[in-house]
């Protein structure tokens, strides 16, 4: 019996080295911005490669591997994670544009919203994700509660709620 023991505890142990070994590999051939051959680990090694992309200021090219990522088979959790990214991303790229003009504006708001919907879509899947709640609440203070009102009232010269310009 406890020769039987000592053995699975040996099997055991090289099993997780084993394990160890091939994670150090994976980990070697991500870091030196390859792509691993094992196929066991292509959603792993396509989310690696999006997040170096992300990092190193790649945003089109990392939005595109994520987007990819979408499609594959994933856990909810990493699926969350995908979005999360994707609404980080979008988040980087609306406070980014800092032109003048409406058009600017109008982009800066189109990636915040991008960024709000990819944050709500990461929280539904995995609701105890703390920083995509975090930056939801960031990009939702960023965002004009409604659009057209800020516009609006610089033209009827209202300055707070319904006290018109004058009154005091």
């Amino acid at each position: 019996m406890l020769v039987a023991l000592l053995c699975l505890g040996l099997l055991s142990s090289i099993a997780i080295g084993k394990r160890i070994w091939q994670i150090e590999q994976f980990n070697g051939v991500v870091l030196s911005g390859g792509v691993p051959a094992d196929t066991a680990y292509r959603f792993e090694a396509k989310y690696a490669a999006a997040y170096a992309q992300a990092r190193n200021g790649r945003y089109q090219d990392a939005n595109q591997l994520f987007n990819q990522l979408m499609e594959m088979e994933g856990t909810p959790a990493q699926i969350a994670a995908v979005q999360y990214n994707l609404g980080n991303i979008y988040m980087i790229r609306g406070l980014m544009v800092n032109r003048n003009g409406d058009t600017v504006k109008d982009e800066a708001e189109y990636l915040l919203n991008q960024a709000r919907l990819a944050y709500e879509q990461s929280l539904r899947l995995d609701n105890n994700h703390l920083d995509a709640r975090h930056n939801l609440d960031r990009v939702l203070s960023m965002l004009p509660d409604d659009p057209d009102v800020g516009d609006n009232q610089e033209k009827l010269g209202i300055v707070m709620g319904s006290i018109p310009t004058g009154l005091p």
